[in-house]
């Protein structure tokens, strides 16, 4: 039976993952959430309680196998935010999803702490390299982890209208900007600049 709940809860949570980064939460319904998943919305009040609770609950899964699978290298901050372009590309759900916990959590709850962890260890990361000279130290850690997620996301966040206009860019051209444009601004450059 143990098993029979988990892969319940499993199905309810890829199914879920699909209709909040189609819909985000409040457009997101519970009885084709359940339908997707092939099971009722009786179960989904079981297992996560609230609609916005299985919310937190697929976010969090996706924050932490984010950080499991593209571990940051502050050594190497352009190979990093190319490997996060990857996981876009492969994964678009991910920055919808993103962008709806923006759009519709900002404020109104309290913080993750699955992300305000994952984030403090990044800029630990980065403040290390940058001590031990590895990486420059013109930007503080955590402006440099902002400007490297910015920009490893810059595609996804594209008006249909501008992706119309570098819609001949292949993916190949995608990543080489964003890996450029951190190496960019790794460019040692003078004080006060």
């Amino acid at each position: 039976m143990a098993g029979d709940a988990e892969m319940t809860k499993r199905r309810l949570l890829d199914a879920a993952a699909e209709e909040f980064a189609a819909f985000g939460i409040a457009g997101a319904r519970v009885d084709r959430l359940a339908a997707a998943a092939k099971s009722n919305k009786a179960q989904i009040y079981h297992y996560f309680g609230s609609k916005d609770a299985l919310f937190d609950a697929v976010f969090n899964e996706l924050v932490v196998r984010t950080v499991r699978e593209v571990p940051i290298d502050a050594t190497d901050l352009p190979g990093y935010a190319g490997r996060l372009f990857d996981g876009y590309e492969e994964h678009p759900h991910v920055a919808r999803l993103a962008t709806w916990y923006r759009l519709e959590r900002a404020g109104t709850r309290e913080p993750l702490e699955t992300i305000i962890v994952g984030n403090r260890d990044k800029v630990d990361a980065i403040a290390a390299a940058q001590r031990a000279g590895h990486i420059p130290a013109h930007f503080a850690p955590e402006d440099l982890l902002a400007l490297v997620l910015a920009i490893s996301l810059m595609w996804t966040a594209l008006t249909p209208e501008f992706a119309a206009l570098v819609s001949g860019h292949g993916r190949d051209h995608r990543r080489r900007v964003v890996t450029d444009a951190v190496t960019a601004l790794l460019a040692d450059r003078p004080a006060g600049s």
